[in-house]
């Protein structure tokens, strides 16, 4: 399978509470932009390989902001939550004269995609959920430190340089063999700072409230439960850790609505499908939604 050429991002900036959400587009193909929301310590650079395979196929633009307390939108107060990042998301569908689309969320992204369908039905199409969404049963009072272990850790850690940032992440094991340009532009997106006390560009107290409601929150974790849209869940079959079995498996996957399509994706872990050659297969689910819905409802 041939692997894209990186194409460049456009930065712009949308107003929201407190402050400038940063967005990054790709493309220039026909079609209504796709939204693209990315996990809870990540960026909206975990897209990129995305944006690309969608340019080979002629297929829409995509927007990918930076979520409130990550990436260049690091510097954004509070309110955080869920909520607010779906008041975010419409402030950038409005800022970008989308009416109506199709929403791709990874990770906690993907719970924030179902709870702007749910809350917004009116702005969301159909729904292409990776390896999140649907949440699992946890002990009572489960810190999200508990759950995405080095991810969070590094938070309050400082780098004395880019390097030294690539090689934290180089030894993370799902990154172990997995490294290339576009897992090397996503991390720097993260780091911010002067060596040598460079950081992650994440807000700690962000990543906690966000991080407590997709393990408790009902409204986080129902919304699932009560899509208006279509919607495909892709899961991995290797967890955070690259460890077997991942988040999901077919038997925790049995209190799924029937409604919310599934595939599992055997090869990857959490983090790999947006980086890998997989990517083009996310690619290719988002312009299978994009058809499915023009089909349905009509022009978006």
């Amino acid at each position: 399978m041939t692997t894209p050429s990186r194409i460049d991002g456009d930065e712009h900036t949308v107003p929201v509470v407190g402050g400038d959400l940063a967005v990054t587009t790709w493309g220039s193909g026909p079609g209504v932009p796709v939204l693209a929301v990315h996990g809870i310590t990540a960026n909206g650079y975990s897209f990129a390989r995305t944006a690309a395979e969608l340019a080979v196929r002629g297929g829409p633009p995509l927007l990918a902001p930076d979520l409130r307390g990550r990436g260049a939108s690091g510097h954004l107060p509070g309110p955080h939550g869920l909520a607010a990042h779906t008041d975010d998301l419409i402030a950038v569908l409005d800022g970008f004269g989308v009416r109506r689309t199709v929403v791709v969320g990874h990770s906690m992204g993907a719970f924030v995609a179902a709870m702007l369908a749910v809350r917004r039905p009116d702005r969301v199409a159909g729904l292409l959920l990776v390896d999140g969404g649907f949440g699992l049963p946890v002990p009572p009072d489960t810190d999200i430190e508990a759950v995405i272990g080095p991810a969070m850790a590094r938070l309050r850690m400082t780098f004395e340089s880019p390097d030294a940032y690539r090689d934290f992440w180089r030894e993370h094991p799902a990154f172990v063999g997995r490294w290339n340009d576009w897992v090397d532009d996503y991390v720097l997106r993260d780091l911010v700072g002067e060596p040598p006390r460079q950081r992650s560009a994440c807000d700690e107290t962000a990543v906690r409230v966000d991080g407590a409601q997709i393990v408790a929150d009902q409204e986080a974790l129902g919304a699932i439960h009560r899509l208006p849209c279509p919607a495909h869940l892709l899961w991995t079959a290797r967890g955070l850790m690259d460890e077997s079995p991942g988040l999901y498996t077919s038997e925790r996957l049995a209190g799924l609505p029937e409604s919310v399509r599934t595939t599992e994706l055997p090869d990857d872990n959490h983090y790999s499908p947006l980086f890998s050659s997989t990517a083009a297969l996310v690619a290719e689910q988002i312009h299978t939604l994009v058809e499915e819905t023009v089909q349905v409802q009509g022009e978006l």
